[in-house]
């Protein structure tokens, strides 16, 4: 289903490095874990502990992560959203920019803050058989000298959803033959916790979680302690394998002012709609009085489900605290939901539309196998990941390594500093969020029926916009498509997929 993207390698060049952020990371399974109260399971971990440790980095280093795989089976570590412009082979995509780190081995990855031009926020999760929905995920935080926009004391706020089975045995329940339909499973709960740099908020104080995971609060044993009258930042981001979220703070007024990694101009919102791997920073000015805390929700799509559990809460609250002991006040329920027009948001630094050069089209479909297995596919092709992973035939193919053929019927191959479209048409009923690696894209259109000749749900391209959106993950609705916009200035192979990660290992 998902089609790397391949361009020429061109000579690279060494930059000297103004500092390094060094990192050691030895990836393991930790027993367990019981996050949401209702399950203990087995997790994976980063040096004898769960969660992840957040990363902070300032944009003067570079990121130095030495990984080693304490696991019993192969796994990489994906910086999501970071160019590694010529040095895909540090993206961390299994299969297409490198072979997994095998058991007992290390593998140093170099993240090239310093010299990318990136700041804002971001994550760190495994990109290999689905690890990340067993626990090895977490968040990336890139810290420019100066910010666009002030403020008081920032927070990371990360939301997931959580399962109580692994991966390995979802994936088998998935693919199979008793799942005709396709049906993703549902997630058992959710998950709602917070960072400050490179630690997260303990549990208030007086509850009792789980020993294995007790130096960090979770769902309504969290809170973010709030000042009256300060302004903060809360940059939030959707962590789940499958679940997109509602999420809003009763009491309080939200301003959007950076997506994906892009700062945007001042954009009001009552809540954020944010799906997988989607990224938002938010201002929120915090109340003059103290006499009461307010309720944060972060609330599961459901529409995504073929069908809602009974024993599924899909609900997630915790609480803004002015006044520990004070009561919390809760707004819900709310009417109606609301969702973000990405396109209405205006990136502060300017980059006017690219004159396109080429347009790619990719049409999103499931079906049944011969099998009884249901697949995902782009243009009627199942996706399976090369023998070799694509970067180190691009590396090795010498004259061969612009040949097309070469890279099979789900890649595409690129010519230097082609602008291209790639038009993606969902034309599943559900909703899906599609990440390109190694780069940023323009959204310069978006159809709620691509098929429709109706020019107010399927319009035409406006070309020589002034402006338009830029980011790195899309959700695309049903029968719906985006058009996304970008420059191949990064020479490499990158990975093209959508971002609920069953289906990224859907082959």
């Amino acid at each position: 289903m998902f089609a790397p993207h391949l361009l020429h390698l061109l000579a690279l060049s060494t930059r000297a490095l103004a500092g390094v952020h060094e990192l050691w990371w030895n990836v393991t399974y930790v027993q367990n874990a019981n996050p949401d109260g209702l399950f203990e399971r087995r997790v994976i971990g980063v040096n004898g502990s769960w969660p992840p440790p957040p990363i902070s980095v300032n944009t003067t280093d570079a990121l130095l992560l030495h990984v080693t795989n304490g696991l019993d089976q192969p796994t990489t570590i994906h910086h999501h959203g970071m160019f590694f412009n010529s040095t895909s082979w540090m993206d961390g995509a299994a299969f297409v920019s490198q072979c997994g780190i095998p058991p007992g081995q290390t593998f140093d990855y170099l993240v090239p803050i310093n010299s990318s031009g990136q700041y804002g926020t971001y994550w760190a999760h495994a990109h290999s058989s689905g690890q990340y929905v067993d626990g090895l995920r977490t968040p990336l935080v890139l810290h420019p000298s100066n910010e666009t926009y002030q403020y008081d004391e920032e927070f990371t706020v990360i939301i997931g959803d959580w399962y109580h089975t692994e991966q390995a045995v979802l994936l088998k329940q998935f693919i199979s033959i008793a799942n005709p339909g396709g049906a993703e499973p549902v997630p058992d709960a959710g998950l709602i916790y917070f960072a400050q740099n490179s630690s997260y908020l303990p549990p208030i104080s007086g509850t009792s979680p789980s020993p294995v995971t007790s130096a960090v609060g979770f769902n309504e044993n969290s809170t973010l302690p709030f000042v009256p009258g300060r302004t903060y930042r809360l940059r939030v981001i959707n962590t789940s394998a499958f679940s997109a979220f509602f999420f809003w703070i009763d009491g309080h007024d939200m301003t959007i002012i950076e997506a994906d990694g892009t700062d945007v101009q001042e954009y009001p919102v009552d809540m954020l709609s944010i799906s997988v791997a989607q990224r938002y920073s938010v201002l929120v000015q915090a109340r003059t009085d103290s006499s009461s805390n307010w309720m944060i929700h972060a609330n599961m799509d459901t529409t995504m489900f073929d069908k809602v559990p009974s024993t599924l809460n899909p609900n997630i609250t915790s609480s803004i605290t002015y006044s520990p002991g004070q009561v919390v006040t809760d707004l819900s329920p709310i009417a109606n939901y609301s969702s973000i027009n990405d396109t209405a948001l205006v990136p502060t630094i300017a980059i006017p539309q690219f004159p396109l050069s080429k347009t790619v089209e990719l049409q999103v479909a499931f079906d049944t196998m011969n099998d009884g297995t249901n697949r995902a596919m782009f243009n009627n092709v199942v996706y399976n990941s090369p023998l070799v992973p694509a970067i180190m035939s691009t590396l090795t193919l010498g004259s061969n390594a612009t040949v097309q053929e070469a890279y099979g019927p789900y890649s595409i191959l690129l010519n230097h500093l082609d602008v291209v479209d790639i038009v993606i048409k969902n034309s599943d009923v559900g909703m899906h969020p599609f990440h390109l690696h190694g780069h940023q894209f323009q959204i310069v259109n978006r159809a709620e029926q691509y098929d429709s000749t109706d020019p107010s749900l399927n319009p035409p391209i406006v070309e020589g916009q002034a402006n338009p959106m830029r980011r790195d993950t899309v959700m695309i609705p049903g029968g719906g498509s985006a058009t996304l916009r970008i420059v191949a200035d990064n020479p490499g192979a990158w990975f093209l997929h959508c971002h609920i990660e069953l289906q990224v290992d859907h082959t």
